[in-house]
C-alpha cells in the first residue's frame, strides 16, 4: 500500500509544482504543496525516517551548491548580459511615444477602414487611427463613433447613418 500512496504523493507533488510553475506562478500555495508531497513520498518509500532525512538533506545541500554554483557561472561567463535587453530608446535618438492627442478623438464620428474584428483601423478626422471595438465584428465602410480613449486605446462602436 505504500508504494501506491508513494507514488500517488510524488505524481501529485508534480503535478501541483507544474501548476505553480506553468499555471499559477508566483503566489507560492502550489509550489510549497508540491515540494511538501514530494518529501512525503521520499519518507514513504524510506526503510526509516533517519535514511530519508539524510536523503532530503543531500538533496538539498546538492541543490543548493548547483544553484549558487550556476549564478557564479553566469556571471563569470556574463550570461545576464546575453539574454537581457541593455539598450534604451531614448528621446534624444528620436524615439517618441505615441501622441496622447487622441483624447479630442472622444465623441467623433468616423469610418471603419479595415475590418475591426474587434481591432482595425478606422478613418476619424481625416487619420488612420488603430481602432478596438467592445468585441462587436465591424465591416469596412462602416460609421463607427469613438466612446472611450485608454491612453493609445480608442474604443468605438457602429452606429445607425440616421445620426445616433
Amino acid at each position: 500500500m505504500s508504494g501506491w500512496l508513494a507514488t500517488l504523493a510524488f505524481v501529485l507533488g508534480i503535478a501541483a509544482l507544474i501548476l505553480e510553475i506553468f499555471i499559477a506562478p508566483g503566489f507560492g500555495f502550489a509550489g510549497v504543496v508540491g515540494v511538501i508531497l514530494l518529501g512525503w513520498g521520499v519518507l514513504l518509500l524510506s526503510v526509516d525516517i533517519f535514511h530519508a532525512t539524510q536523503a532530503l538533506t543531500a538533496a538539498l545541500v546538492i541543490t543548493l551548491v548547483l544553484l549558487v554554483g550556476g549564478f557564479w557561472l553566469a556571471t563569470k561567463l556574463n550570461f545576464w548580459r546575453k539574454v537581457t535587453l541593455a539598450n534604451r530608446q531614448k528621446r534624444e535618438e528620436g524615439y517618441l511615444a505615441p501622441p496622447q492627442e487622441l483624447e479630442s478623438l472622444l465623441g467623433c464620428r468616423g469610418v471603419a477602414a479595415t475590418p475591426l474584428r474587434p481591432a482595425g483601423a478606422a478613418l476619424i478626422e481625416g487619420k488612420k487611427i488603430d481602432v478596438v471595438t467592445e468585441g462587436d465584428f465591424i465591416s469596412p465602410g462602416t460609421q463607427v463613433l469613438v466612446i472611450r480613449v485608454e491612453g493609445t486605446r480608442v474604443v468605438v462602436k457602429a452606429v445607425e447613418d440616421s445620426g445616433e
